[in-house]
C-alpha cells in the first residue's frame, strides 16, 4: 500500500478503507503541518487546523476529482481553514490573557545586525513581507509548489502568483541589504 499513488489511496479512503487513510496521513501530515504553523504560527491551532483537514479529506475522498494533485489539494483546504480561523480569532475580542502572551516578532535592522545569523536574518525577514507575499514564497521554497500549484491552492491566476512572487523577492532583498546582507538567497 505504501507504493499506491495518493490518488489511488483517496479512491480507497472514499470506500471507507481506514488504513489508506492512515497511510495518506504518514504522507502528507509534516508537509501541511509546517505549512499551517507558518500561517497561524501556534503549534495547538496549527495541530487543530490540521486535524481538520484529514477530517475533511475522510468526509469528501469521494469529491476528490484530480484537477490538482492530492498534495495541493490538501494544501488548499489547510490554506483555507487556517485563514478562516484567522479571521475568527482576529474578528473575537483580545482577552486579557492572550494579550500577555503576545511576543512583539517585529525585530528591528539593529536586532536583525546583532544576531549575525542570516537563517534567523532571513526569517525575521520574511515575517515582515506581506501574508500574501510570504504566503508565496513558503510555498514555493519550502515546499516546492509549482507557480501553476500554488494559483490552485490560492485561488489566484498564475500570473498573480509570478507577479506576487516578484515583489516578495525584491521586498526581501531590500529588508535583507538594510540588515546588512547583501546577498539574500543562500
Amino acid at each position: 500500500m505504501h507504493t499506491e499513488s495518493d490518488e489511488d489511496l483517496v479512491k480507497r479512503i472514499a470506500s471507507g478503507d481506514r488504513l489508506a487513510m492512515k497511510v495518506l496521513f504518514s504522507r502528507h501530515q509534516v508537509r501541511v503541518y509546517r505549512f499551517v504553523l507558518r500561517l497561524v504560527r501556534d503549534e495547538t491551532l496549527a495541530e487543530d487546523v490540521i486535524s481538520d483537514v484529514f477530517m475533511d479529506l475522510w468526509r469528501q475522498a469521494d469529491r476528490f476529482e484530480a484537477r490538482a494533485s492530492v498534495s495541493t489539494w490538501l494544501l488548499a483546504i489547510a490554506r483555507n481553514k487556517a485563514w478562516s480561523l484567522l479571521r475568527k480569532r482576529r474578528d473575537a475580542e483580545l482577552d486579557e490573557d492572550y494579550a500577555e502572551s503576545l511576543e512583539d516578532e517585529s525585530d528591528g535592522p539593529e536586532i536583525v545586525l546583532q544576531k549575525q545569523d542570516k537563517g534567523l536574518a532571513i526569517r525575521a525577514c520574511l515575517q515582515r513581507l506581506s501574508a500574501e507575499h510570504r504566503e508565496v514564497i513558503d510555498l514555493v521554497y519550502y515546499h516546492e509548489t509549482s507557480v501553476e500549484e500554488v494559483a490552485r491552492i490560492v485561488g489566484i491566476p498564475e500570473n498573480t502568483v509570478k507577479t506576487r512572487l516578484f515583489h516578495a523577492r525584491k521586498k526581501l532583498g531590500e529588508m535583507l541589504k538594510a540588515a546588512g546582507i547583501d546577498r539574500g538567497w543562500p
